[in-house]
């Protein structure tokens, strides 16, 4: 069986699949930035729900980069995990 890595080094190859992995790659940058700072906070999914007072699944969803995060969750995630949300905007 082949891993997803493997997989999207073959896919990626296809125009099509790369320009629609591309489009997600600021889904990506919020997903990895709220992974990134519950594990350097050493604290599971589960755990962030209690601080946030929401679901479990709520934040797995936050994580998976689904949906649209409002302004206001993204900073209950951050305080739930010690973090301070700082958002900018770079030229392209």
């Amino acid at each position: 069986m082949k891993t997803a890595t493997q997989l999207h080094r073959k896919w990626i190859k296809n125009a099509d699949y790369a320009e629609a992995f591309n489009a997600l790659e600021d889904e990506f940058s919020v997903a990895r930035a709220l992974i990134d700072a519950r594990t350097k906070a050493k604290l599971t999914q589960s755990e962030v729900a209690a601080r946030m007072e929401t679901s479990q699944a709520a934040v797995a969803r936050l994580e998976a980069g689904r949906g649209n995060p409002s302004l206001a969750t993204l900073k209950r995630y951050a305080n739930a995990t010690g973090s301070h949300l700082k958002i900018a905007l770079e030229p392209v």
